[in-house]
C-alpha cells in the first residue's frame, strides 16, 4: 500500500490510520485463532527499500520497490542484503507487487492500471500490460496468479492473459477483511499483510476465510516504527528449505520465523 501519511494533513492522517485499525478490529473477531512467531535468524535489509513485493527463488530474494522515483525490481543475496541487479521503471509510477511465473517476473503499479512483465534473468522489460481498479499485491499457487487490490476481494487470474477466472472473498467470522496487501502462497494456504496492521492473515484460498491471524507484534520496527508508513510488508517463502521471511516499508532487517502454534479466543 502507498504512502498516503506523506500526501495527507495531520488529522487526515490520524483519521486513515484510525479507520484502517477499526476496520482490521472489526474483521478480527475472538473467534478466528491467533498464532505467533519464533525468530529463526536476522539479515540485513535496505532501510531505504519501500518494500510492495518479495519472493525468494533460486537462493535469492526478489523485491519490488515503491514511491514515484524510487520503484523498481532488485534482486537481493539474502545472507548480507546487497543489492545484485535491479531496474528502475518510470519515476511517475509507484511501483507495487510483482511474482514469478515460469521465466517472467509479472509486476503491478498502484493506480497506473499498468503492469510489466520482465525477463526473469536479465531484467529486460518484454511488455506491459493493464487492468481495472488498484494493484497492492501478486503471489501464485502453480496455476494462476493471485492479485490482491486492497479490498476484501481477492483476483484470481490467468497468469498468461491477465484476464479473471474467479474471485475470492475474504472474511474473518463472516466480516470481510478490508486492506489486504502483500501475498505469498505458502503449504496451501494465502498468507496476506493487513495493511496498518502488526497482523498477517492466513486465508483458505477455496472458502476465503481466515484461519487464523500471525500477531507481528514484538519485532523491533513494529514497536518503534518512528516512520507511519514504515509498516510490515513482504512476505517469502523458500519451499526448498521450508524457511518463512518477513520484513517491512524501510526497515533496516529481514527476518525468517518460524510459527507457533495458535491459541483459541484471543488477539
Amino acid at each position: 500500500m502507498p504512502a498516503l501519511f506523506r500526501r495527507l494533513p495531520l488529522l487526515l492522517k490520524a483519521l486513515c490510520c484510525a479507520a484502517a485499525l477499526l476496520a482490521f478490529a472489526g474483521a478480527a473477531p475472538a473467534a478466528v485463532p491467533t498464532g505467533g512467531y519464533e525468530v529463526r535468524r536476522v539479515y540485513p535489509h535496505d532501510a531505504g527499500a519501500f518494500t510492495e513485493g518479495l519472493f525468494y527463488l533460486h537462493g535469492d530474494l526478489f523485491e519490488s520497490t515503491g514511491l514515484e522515483g524510487r520503484s523498481g525490481l532488485r534482486r537481493v543475496r539474502l545472507a548480507d542484503g546487497v543489492v545484485l541487479q535491479s531496474q528502475s521503471i518510470s519515476p511517475s509510477l509507484f511501483g507495487e507487487g510483482i511474482v514469478n511465473w515460469g521465466k517472467e517476473i509479472i509486476s503491478l503499479t498502484w493506480q497506473d492500471h499498468v503492469g510489466f512483465r520482465w525477463d526473469l534473468r536479465t531484467f529486460a522489460l518484454k511488455r506491459s500490460f493493464s487492468y481495472p481498479g488498484e494493484g497492492w499485491a501478486l503471489t501464485q499457487d502453480g496455476k494462476h496468479l493471485i492479485m490482491s487490490d486492497g479490498t476484501p476481494v481477492l483476483r484470481v487470474l490467468d497468469p498468461v492473459s491477465f484476464r479473471p477466472v474467479r474471485q475470492i472473498r475474504v472474511t474473518a467470522d463472516g466480516r470481510p477483511v478490508q486492506n489486504l496487501n502483500e501475498l505469498e502462497w505458502v503449504k496451501g494456504e494465502i498468507l496476506a499483510n493487513i495493511w496498518q496492521t502488526r497482523m498477517i492473515a492466513r486465508i483458505d484460498p477455496a472458502s476465503g476465510k481466515v484461519k487464523a491471524w500471525i500477531d507481528m507484534g514484538g519485532l523491533p520496527e513494529i514497536e518503534r516504527a518512528p516512520n507511519p508508513d514504515a509498516v510490515l510488508n513482504g512476505i517469502a517463502y523458500d519451499r526448498e528449505h521450508d524457511r518463512l521471511f518477513v520484513t517491512g516499508k524501510d526497515w533496516p532487517h529481514l527476518y525468517e520465523i518460524r510459527l507457533t502454534p495458535t491459541r483459541a479466543g484471543s488477539r
